[in-house]
């Protein structure tokens, strides 16, 4: 009979490193949801079993046909070993077999509880000889809930008849009922293990189970009547099922040949097309000639599916010299991969290797138990100097039966074409990375920084070119000639490299001179990169037995206004960042390129130099934005902002003050302001007996600093005002600039029973495990998201999986940037807690909050005095 003879793959494949650890958390919740499902299964399969053996079919047997039921347990057997593989999608393998042959006859000569023992001796036996002992207990469950089903509705069938011995319909029904449950147990388990499987799939695969196990149940039906009534017959009977019999192994070889010839066809394409989109990496300067981890992670997975494993594990060397890379699909491996030589891999030469444990022996079969498999299939992937690759399928996901010679030779074509392509692949990386990096440095040249920063620099349209220019290199070539000019630059380009990270593009654009390009950075950010790379580039190097002592310059460019209406282009950055290191010849060593250099230094001095006496003349102000609970509607709290007016520039922004006030040191000075004005502000609210919570931004200079919460306890004892109305907002880059040092200042702040909440989320790293790291509370929707929802799904789909996120962890979600209604109300129906935006107020000055507090307050009182008059009425 058609049905699922294994349980459909129970983990997701393998995508990236990043991922390892949630896909491995995946598949260990997959496995707990089986195991319940299997109990299930079972523990309903003895119940019903037992309950038609005692209370419905009780048992009736005469000693004479005894022999009745080992050949009915050998039929079923032997039915099963006959059986045909197809393999329908998604690891998911159907055998067709002839078990619906012994089991229509068993209606008529043996009772219920003969044919339930024989077909489940038959059944685990063979699980047993094939050790695949995982699904031994959802398969019995199978067993004894398929048959209980068929003898059931059989005897309804006769019921409705009136008839008291077993007629043909009533065989037949019952015969047909086993496949139909075998079936709907096997897409309930696909169910079971959240695998997507359309109705419609699901109804043409159970109508071909049907169809097929009609035809079987006729041809053993028809037999037994005929042999029943002509004694003389049975040659004929055997006649027709050999002739079925070859009519389905043909169907089963044109299918195979079919989808193996797709399969083929998929995996080369795949290969083909991955090929032709290479470009250059940003990481490292390489060149991706081929498959990147997500196209080979697909390919793993046609392969899998084709064969219907449990696990196809790829390793390849990607790169010349590179260690092997493991693309996992299916199940992931067991900790520990293949360490050192591998005899799997060593006895598999140049061809497929199949490996089984019930047949190894030491070293090999300690690999299969490495894998945690019973069988495998291994062949290498070699060019004409080296091994490529290798290739591993594991257990083949039939419950009855293993690989057998035609996955071998589909495995072995795969393997001869993806060694070709890898082959390919390395030559056409070969001559891309020479057309695109520079040969002394092995960085990118001019031609490559273009290439690598034209698509950054479109998506994001915020990046900063860094120049770099050693001084002392034509002194050095003069000197000591070019071998140790190349040494210094070689040795320059390596601190380049570690000083940015392994992502950054970094190019040599000719002689002493280098090019970064910096994506996602605030302007005093790529100021501090600037300086700490100017820094270590100027330290002495060590050339051989001498020391060569050397000063380094440093410009960058980043986009005008004039950039970015004109259409932003890399070469234009290019060009500012040079102006920008021939003025740091000036003097300073590290400049950013201004169209009016003079005039904004000037102004960025005099904003530095006149803050504290700001900050007397009450220059400084505080502001208060409202936030309220979305479901209540009520007040909760106020973000505190800063804001300046200049008696000469005017009102200032403060995304120009700040930073400029924290670059040159005196944000801890503006924090205290900000807060002390805060705690003012709720101390008044309290005597007023308003329960108003306020916020206060941090900066990354305040989680460094470690006597700051020791302020904030003396502040807050100071106004008398308890720690849970005082909220810290903290960005994901300031935590994660030096994680060490902000840490534990955010665990001591927690401890206080201070409120922290994470702003402008989903702009940084925005990761589950960043999350929990962080002694956090709230998290903040950056308002950009919030923005877009109305015009952008995708910004709508950031939003939903931000509140569902920060909810799965208990924290409070809050959105910025609420200025529509439509927003506001898809905030309260995806259940965000509390929106903050123009919408409900602009940021206010003290005077106009108390205002627009009153106003608030007497609108709610209004409200409540029509519902009662409303409700008397």
């Amino acid at each position: 009979m058609p049905r699922k003879r294994s349980t459909p793959d129970a983990s997701d494949p393998a995508l990236s490193d990043a991922e390892a650890h949630a896909q491995s958390g995946t598949a260990r919740g997959d496995e707990r949801r089986f195991r319940v499902y299997t109990a299930v299964v079972l523990t309903f399969g003895v119940v019903s079993a037992t309950t038609v053996s005692l209370l419905w079919l009780p048992f009736q047997w005469h000693a004479q046909l005894w022999w009745i039921g080992p050949v009915l347990a050998l039929s079923f057997l032997l039915a099963e070993q006959l059986g045909i593989n197809v393999d329908v999608r998604s690891g998911i393998s159907w055998t067709i077999s002839f078990t619906e042959i012994p089991l229509v006859i068993g209606f008529f000569v043996a009772p219920f509880q003969v044919v339930l023992l024989a077909h489940l001796v038959a059944g685990i036996s063979t699980l047993l000889v094939r050790r695949v002992s995982g699904r031994v207990l959802y398969n019995a469950g199978a067993f004894l809930l398929e048959i209980t089903s068929a003898f059931a509705v059989a005897w309804l069938v006769l019921h409705t008849m009136g008839s008291t011995t077993m007629t043909w319909p009533a065989a037949l029904a019952g015969t047909l009922t086993a496949p139909l449950a075998s079936t709907l147990l096997a897409l309930a388990a696909v169910r079971v293990l959240r695998r997507r499987m359309r109705i419609g799939t699901a109804l043409r695969l159970t109508g071909r189970i049907l169809v097929v196990g009609f035809v079987n149940a006729s041809v053993g039906l028809s037999g037994y009547l005929v042999i029943a009534g002509t004694s003389n017959a049975w040659p004929l009977v055997v006649a027709v099922f050999l002739g079925l019999s070859a009519l389905y192994w043909a169907y089963s070889d044109l299918l195979r040949e079919q989808r193996d010839m797709e399969a083929l066809s998929d995996v080369s394409l795949m290969v083909a097309k991955s090929g032709q989109h290479a470009v250059v990496r940003p990481a490292g300067g390489d060149v991706a000639g081929g498959p990147g981890a997500g196209d080979w992670t697909t390919i793993a997975e046609r392969i899998k599916d084709q064969l219907a494993a449990a696990r196809v594990v790829l390793r390849l060397r990607l790169e010349s010299n590179a260690a092997m890379t493991t693309v996992v699909a299916g199940d992931p491996l067991p900790a520990g991969d293949i360490v050192g030589e591998d005899p799997l891999i060593q006895l598999s030469g140049s061809q497929v290797r199949q490996f089984r444990s019930a047949e190894a022996t030491g070293e090999v079969a300690s690999a299969l138990q490495h894998r945690g498999v019973q069988e495998a299939l291994v062949v290498p992937l070699r060019s004409a100097t080296q091994l490529l690759g290798v290739i591993e399928a594991h257990d083949r996901l039939s419950r009855w039966r293993g690989f057998g010679k035609y996955d071998v030779q589909l495995l072995g074509t795969m393997a001869s074409h993806l060694a070709t392509a890898l082959d390919n692949r390395r030559l056409l990386a070969t001559l891309r990375h020479d057309a695109y990096h520079d040969p002394l440095t092995g960085l990118l040249n001019r031609p490559g920084f273009r290439q690598v920063a034209r698509e950054p620099l479109r998506e994001r349209r915020d990046g900063a070119v860094l120049r770099v220019e050693l001084d002392i290199l034509s002194t050095v070539s003069d000197a000591l000639g070019y071998a140790w000019a190349d040494r210094m630059v070689v040795a320059a380009g390596r601190r380049i490299r570690d000083a940015l990270g392994p992502y950054v593009p970094l190019a040599r654009l000719e002689g002493g001179s280098f090019a970064a390009l910096l994506v996602g950075y605030h302007s005093t950010q790529i100021h501090e990169v600037a300086e700490r790379l100017r820094t270590q580039l100027s330290a002495p190097y060590p050339v051989d037995k001498l020391t060569v002592e050397t000063n380094a310059m440093v410009g960058y460019a980043t986009p005008t206004a004039e950039d970015s209406a004109a259409g932003l282009d890399i070469d234009t950055l290019l060009q500012h960042a040079d102006v920008a290191v021939r003025a740091a010849r000036g003097g300073e060593e590290v400049r950013g390129y201004m169209p009016s250099m003079g005039q904004i230094f000037l102004r960025r001095f005099q904003m530095v130099t006149q803050f504290r006496q700001a900050l007397e003349e009450g220059q400084l102000s505080v502001h208060y934005q409202p936030k309220i609970s979305l479901p209540s509607k009520q007040v909760l709290g106020v973000e505190a902002l800063v804001r300046w007016v200049h008696p000469e520039f005017g009102k200032i922004d403060p995304d120009e003050f700040v930073p400029a006030v924290e670059a040159a040191g005196l944000i801890g000075v503006l924090t205290e302001f900000v807060l002390e004005q805060s705690l003012i502000r709720v101390r008044k609210w309290m005597d007023e007996g308003l329960r108003i919570a306020v916020a206060v931004n941090l900066s990354v200079r305040n989680l460094a600093d470690a006597d700051f919460p020791a302020k904030v306890v003396e502040a807050l004892r100071r106004f008398d005002v308890p720690p849970e109305l005082l909220t810290f907002e903290l960005t994901e880059s300031g935590v994660m600039a030096d994680p060490q040092k902000a840490l534990p200042i955010l665990q001591e702040l927690h401890a206080l029973g201070i409120v922290l909440a994470v702003d402008d989320f989903g702009t940084g790293y925005s990761s589950l495990a960043y999350l929990r790291r962080l002694p956090v509370d709230e998290v903040k929707i950056d308002k950009s998201f919030v923005l877009g929802m109305g015009t952008d799904l995708g910004d709508l789909a950031v939003v939903r999986s931000i509140v569902e996120l920060g909810h799965s962890l208990g924290l409070t979600v809050v959105a910025e940037g609420v200025e529509e209604d439509i927003a506001r109300d898809q905030l309260e129906a995806m259940g965000c807690d509390v929106a903050q935006g123009y919408l409900i107020s602009r940021p206010l000055a003290e005077d106009r909050l108390e205002a627009w507090l009153q106003a608030r307050t007497a609108r709610s009182a209004g409200r409540q005095r029509e519902a009662i008059l409303t409700l008397l009425t």
